[in-house]
């Protein structure tokens, strides 16, 4: 057997439903949009609200509305484009009711959608674009230039497309081609089941990567469904809820949580250009948002702000689902006391399309605190439907309750392999099933069912005379400190113990930071003296990725230089 055979079974296996039912009712991506927008129930109802405070603009979209645009765009995109089922389009933009637009418009024709952060440097989207081999690119009309200028040395890319809000300009500045508004009608004929099918590619999504260049997850029209599937059943999501989008939608959480969900089980979506803490409650409270999802520095954001609720009615508000980033147990408790909301945390990845598990939304308040601030880590919960969940070790055997090893997940929510990676795909299917370089345990509850929980990157574990220490433990307790805004535990080299630990901090007055040994007093109250910081480095700079999470890989590089001062240094529990 070939090697690209035997990691072609191994994806397979990993996207193994494991005898869980997960048939879906449509053929095709087309026949599902078709059966919302076309539902006599559905029709004059709001789907799309999308407001941008900058620009003021607030646009709205029934059923009807939103899918009359879309087959209009779709009809430009095959027409006036040449895109046919099986190609790829690009879309660099930004949270705006086109790209949403673009998105739906592409899956009901089976073409895949490779979204990139506009905000990405111009080396990194050549990248993407010739990796990911797009026939056309979507860019905002102040990138055209840029893009163009890319398209020189792409000879795939055949067309790059420039849109403004009034919507798709017919070449650079001129006058739409598709409105973002309905205007008429648009016989939906080349709209047919058979256009498309749900093994079809529907997102090419380049994670962020620490090392070597960016992987490309693809994620197939039925990923989508089925993960959209299980959020909304696991929370009950129906006819009446309206969740807000304030996350990035170039990232599946904001693509599939707020935005394939909601049209999913027929209810609406708030669009926001952008979070800001100071419209986050006062939108939720206008629009009559049921549920938001965000990342925990957002939540950090709110509490910062501290906003006094009582002018709002949140009535209908039920919480905030919360993953995509390390949650802390101080950020969880400190949330949920001050603004009375629970937080519904889960984990998932781009590779398993977005959430794979969430804490049980029955649980009593009691167990709902023990699982979210009982143990050393808030519990990421139980298993959704149409995935399993294990913890395996580094030979791929299960390991016991309590015991740490890799987070790995089997089911239809994961990913059909990393586009032209076969080394990748190798290394991240070994066992059959997807392995998530996370490290992780399981405790079990009274009924013997396993609540995971999440203990740091695979690759960010500090390894202290052979000892694996999670950082996320460390970055708790510095957050703690009444002085501190920003705080993350750093490897750095030691001759003595192969890494020992530095701590940068961000403090919340840069006027009158704390001092160091102020920091490592607080520290040796609370850690053993093998998870305590020895150094402490201030900065000013929250360095974060676009979806809000800590990059601790490249500021153990950053930090590098600095800290290599210390690498002779024998550290003592005296110092």
């Amino acid at each position: 057997m070939s090697l690209l055979t035997g990691v072609h079974d191994r994806i397979e296996q990993a996207r193994d439903a494991s005898g869980r039912s997960s048939d879906l009712p449509w053929v095709s991506f087309a026949e599902f949009f078709r059966s919302r927008v076309y539902d006599p129930r559905l029709v004059t109802r709001n789907f799309l609200t999308y407001c941008d405070d900058e620009r003021r603009l607030r646009r709205t979209y029934s059923y009807a509305e939103f899918g009359t645009v879309v087959e209009r765009m779709a009809d430009v995109f095959h027409t006036k484009l040449g895109l046919t089922r099986g190609d790829r389009i690009a879309t660099v933009l930004f949270n705006h009711d086109l790209t949403l637009l673009t998105y739906f418009a592409a899956w009901t024709l089976g073409i895949a959608v490779v979204p990139i952060n506009i905000e990405e440097p111009p080396e990194k989207k050549r990248y993407i674009l010739d990796h990911s081999e797009v026939s056309a690119a979507l860019c905002w009309q102040d990138a055209y230039d840029e893009i163009k200028d890319l398209q020189r040395d792409l000879p795939l890319l055949r067309e790059v497309v420039a849109i403004g809000d009034g919507g798709i300009l017919d070449g650079k500045g001129k006058g739409p081609t598709v409105k973002s508004r309905r205007n008429g009608s648009l016989p939906p004929s080349h709209l047919t089941p058979s256009t498309s099918r749900l093994d079809d590619h529907a997102l090419i999504i380049y994670t962020s990567g620490t090392t070597g260049p960016p992987k490309g997850v693809i994620l197939t029209m039925a990923n989508l469904l089925i993960d959209a599937d299980a959020i909304a059943d696991w929370h009950g999501f129906g006819l009446n809820d309206r969740l807000m989008c304030v996350l990035p939608i170039h990232h599946v959480n904001g693509i599939v949580v707020t935005l394939v969900t909601p049209f999913y089980c027929k209810g609406s979506v708030v669009l926001n250009r952008k979070f800001k803490s100071g419209s986050f409650w006062r939108r939720i409270h206008e629009e009559q948002v049921t549920c938001v999802s965000v990342v925990p520095t957002l939540l950090e954001f709110l509490l910062d702000a501290d906003e006094d609720l009582a002018a709002y009615r949140l009535d209908r508000f039920g919480g905030a689902i919360c993953g995509a980033g390390p949650l802390l147990r101080d950020t969880a408790l400190r949330f949920e006391e001050r603004f009375g909301f629970p937080i519904r945390h889960g984990y998932g990845l781009s590779e398993t399309t977005c959430y794979s598990c969430f804490l049980p939304n029955d649980l009593t308040q009691e167990q709902h605190r023990r699982w979210l601030t009982g143990y050393d880590f808030p519990s990421i919960g139980l298993a959704m439907r149409h995935n399993v969940m294990t913890i395996l070790d580094a030979c791929g055997k299960s390991v016991p309750e309590t015991a740490r090893g890799e987070i790995c997940i089997r089911g239809r929510t994961v990913c059909a392999g990393y586009f032209k990676r076969d080394d990748a795909n190798e290394a991240a299917f070994q066992w059959g099933w997807f392995r998530s370089g996370d490290e992780g345990f399981y405790i079990a509850d009274e009924r013997g069912r396993p609540f995971f929980f999440i203990s740091g990157r695979l690759k960010e574990l500090i390894i202290r005379g052979g000892v694996n220490i999670s950082p996320l433990e460390i970055d708790d307790v510095l957050k703690g400190h009444p002085a501190v805004k920003f705080a993350m535990a750093v490897p750095f080299e030691n001759r003595y113990y192969g890494e020992e630990i530095a701590a940068y901090v961000v403090p919340k007055d840069p006027a009158s930071p704390p001092i160091e040994t102020d920091l490592l007093a607080y520290c040796r109250e609370r850690l053993p003296f093998s998870k305590q910081p020895k150094v402490v480095l201030m900065g000013d700079e929250v360095p974060y990725t676009s979806t809000g999470k800590p990059k601790r890989l490249e500021l153990k590089a950053r930090l590098a230089t600095t800290l290599a001062a210390y690498r002779e240094k024998q550290f003592t529990d005296h110092d």
